[in-house]
């Protein structure tokens, strides 16, 4: 399972690329939870614009092993953080690679009824709480309506659709309408 987005602008400091890289490890954990699985390794990416050889190229790929392996957002955010750290190359002054790419990826998917029984399991009642909480009002009032704090409010990262094609093919509200 992937989750990955272009940025609207080049990503040049660690934070903001850690904003993107939680609200995808949020998505993916979402998705994971929809399809009652749980994720056993995940892997962050992120790389500069190949299109581009005049600036400074780069791209990274870290994996994590999960244990236990999860479907929580906590787990999965700061699996995520944790290895985009690790690959981030960079300057802490934001004078690194501009990165136009970052992503998700979990693999090792299982049921979530045939996760492998730890011996001693962490004891974790709000995680669970807490998910199903988030998940709960994001159902009902709309997606991205809560979210967690590291992954920012101004979404500098994201893709910017200013010029988006007409979707009247696929949604009757943005039907063209005809006057006469």
């Amino acid at each position: 399972m992937a989750v990955t987005r272009s940025s609207g602008t080049p990503m040049t400091t660690f934070d903001v690329l850690a904003q993107a890289v939680t609200a995808h490890a949020t998505r993916a954990a979402e998705k994971l939870r929809s399809h009652d699985l749980v994720a056993g390794t995940l892997t962050v990416f992120f790389h500069t614009n190949p299109h581009k050889p005049d600036r400074p190229q780069h791209s990274a790929s870290r994996s994590v092993r999960l244990r236990p392996i999860s479907n929580h957002t906590f787990d999965l955010v700061d699996a995520a953080v944790s290895a985009a750290r690790r690959g981030w190359r960079g300057d802490p002054s934001g004078n690194g690679c501009g990165y136009t790419k970052a992503g998700i990826i979990l693999d090792d998917l299982l049921s979530e009824a045939d996760r492998p029984a730890m011996l001693f399991e962490p004891a974790r009642p709000r995680d669970a709480r807490l998910t199903d909480a988030l998940d709960a009002i994001n159902d009902r009032f709309g997606k991205k309506t809560m979210v967690l704090a590291r992954e920012g409010f101004a979404g500098e990262w994201r893709l910017h659709a200013d010029h988006c094609s007409p979707r009247y093919t696929t949604r009757i509200s943005e039907l063209p309408t005809v006057r006469v």
